[in-house]
């Protein structure tokens, strides 16, 4: 089993050229100790009521099987030391001798090894120059290459892959990846140092993850084989200087999430403010200067699954929910929000970045919807939207508004399609729709720099990504190519992926073999703007 539930791009030039290789030094395997106690404790707690409950259970049939037990115990025991003899186990700890009857001890050879002198080098542990250069060149990253992040589940292991995008070669590779505890649900990239790597730094190249467990894991992207995340927003990342044996709360509080995580939105112009949603139904801001929890919202009654911070109006955050309510509040005075009422589980929302006093709303229903946040209304049964538009037959899962070209988004749906849209003077018209063999569609995001901004990466449930040059299309350069003189004539489509796993099962059978600008194995249905 496969699957990428979320991806999210880096813009070019912030990743470092030359990621470091992790390193433990003594205040590091200090802090991982602690941190892998807490764990450990928290196991052994959780094991310890699990035995208790089932040790409850077996005392009530021990005593109706005791005499049956004892009976079988006596004729198995006697088979086991049969079987068991062979292996003569009572010497097992024995000292062996060897060809000349002397002992063999653990330090018997020592005169054999090799000794150093203290400012000596160990040739067996230092690796030699040219080979450390390669290694160095094969982690490169150029200032032209885009990062791709996608949270992925493979074989049961949960993980997030670093793609390596080289547009001009289009080529697309696994740079490194992260282990995660559970499975990824939600990741926002942060150029703020969180955690022990803050100190003395401006900007960074990090990624926050949110999964399955409620606690948020923040990593460094510019470090390759890292062991633990630089720090844990959550009630995993209270003071580590502590171990607690505390058992984890279930009902919702102002410092900690109590449930998984569904979103994150990080704050461009307040950039150590993170804001996450939560399956707990609450709303959490958090200072990452600190890693602590400044403040908590309670504007839903049901799972908070979709946020976005307002583009210009900095301290306005759109929340969506499985209420099927889409709230806008100011964060300094939360309680006075707007609220719209769509028919349906909402799945994404996000403000229309070319005019913020609009934003679309995607919902579990196959529904889109584009309101002008200045009407509010009453009630949420009286919202009306500027349009609504049915994009697909099941659940708009991905949805994205191109940065570069106003009026041009994508919405992606569990139906396996991906479709592109014209959306301009609002009147909303379909541009392509395509199966890009991701299976059911559960991420699409436009690049974020504009010289590649028609770059759209589209990920799902067989586990690959692909990268789509959307500006290669011949539907697209028809409908957009009025406003950017560039995508005039006709070129050749150009798709960047990696090979599906031929294993996979969907029920599309596998993915097409399908390399760095291939088109072979998928058909395209496109419709004139």
């Amino acid at each position: 089993m496969s699957m990428i539930t979320t991806t999210g791009w880096v813009r070019r030039g912030v990743a470092a050229q030359f990621p470091t290789k992790y390193e433990i030094d003594e205040k590091e395997m200090d802090r991982i100790s602690k941190l892998a106690r807490m764990q450990l404790e928290e196991a052994q707690g959780d094991l310890k009521a699990a035995q208790e409950g089932a040790g409850e259970d077996d005392e009530m049939e021990e005593d109706s099987n005791e005499g049956a037990d004892a009976s079988k115990a006596a004729t198995e025991g006697k088979d086991d030391d049969d079987d068991l003899k062979e292996y003569d186990l009572d010497h097992y700890d024995s000292d062996e001798v060897d060809e000349d009857g002397e002992k063999i001890t653990m330090f018997g050879n020592v005169q054999s090894l090799a000794y150093h002198q203290p400012n000596e080098e160990d040739p067996y542990l230092v690796i030699p120059e040219e080979e450390a250069d390669e290694d160095r060149e094969e982690l490169q990253i150029m200032p032209t290459d885009n990062l791709i992040l996608a949270g992925k589940l493979e074989d049961e292991v949960a993980h997030l892959e670093v793609y390596v995008y080289e547009d001009r070669e289009a080529n697309l590779y696994v740079h490194h990846d992260i282990m995660l505890p559970a499975i990824p649900l939600c990741l926002e990239w942060l150029d703020i140092p969180v955690g022990k790597a803050a100190e003395g730094k401006t900007s960074g190249n990090f990624v926050a993850i949110g999964t399955m467990e409620p606690d948020i894991e923040i990593w460094d992207l510019d470090v390759v084989d890292c062991m633990y995340p630089n720090a844990i927003l959550g009630q995993g990342g209270d003071d580590a200087e502590k171990p607690s044996k505390k058992k984890k709360k279930s009902k919702a509080n102002e410092n900690f999430h109590v449930d998984s995580i569904l979103a994150l939105s990080a704050n461009r112009q307040h950039r150590n403010l993170l804001a996450s949603a939560s399956a707990d139904r609450t709303v959490k801001l958090w200072d990452l200067n600190t890693t602590k929890c400044a403040k908590s919202y309670s504007h839903h009654t049901d799972k908070v699954c979709a946020l976005d911070w307002h583009p210009r109006e900095s301290t306005v955050l759109l929340s969506g929910s499985y209420d099927r309510t889409i709230v806008a509040a100011d964060m300094r005075s939360p309680d006075a929000k707007a609220r719209w009422g769509v028919d349906a589980d909402v799945e994404n929302v996000r403000w229309d970045v070319h005019d913020p006093n609009y934003f679309y709303v995607t919902t579990d229903g196959g529904m889109v919807y584009r309101y002008d946040a200045r009407n509010l209304p009453a009630t949420p049964a009286e919202s009306k939207p500027v349009w609504s538009l049915q994009a697909h037959d099941e659940s708009v899962s991905a949805f994205d508004v191109n940065g570069s070209i106003p009026g041009f988004i994508v919405t992606g749906s569990t139906d396996k399609q991906v479709k592109l849209w014209n959306v301009e003077n609002d009147r909303p018209s379909m541009v392509v729709s395509r199966k890009l063999e991701v299976g059911k569609v559960f991420s699409t995001a436009f690049a974020p720099d504009p010289e590649v901004g028609f770059r759209l990466a589209v990920a799902g449930s067989k586990g690959v990504v692909q990268v789509w040059d959307t500006s290669t299309n011949a539907a697209v350069r028809r409908a957009f190519g009025s406003r950017l003189p560039g995508l005039e004539g006709e070129v050749q489509e150009r798709m960047v992926g990696l090979q599906a796993d031929q294993d996979e099962s969907d029920d599309d059978g596998g993915a097409p073999e399908m390399g760095a600008g291939g088109q072979d194995g998928w058909e395209s249905m496109e419709e004139d703007a």
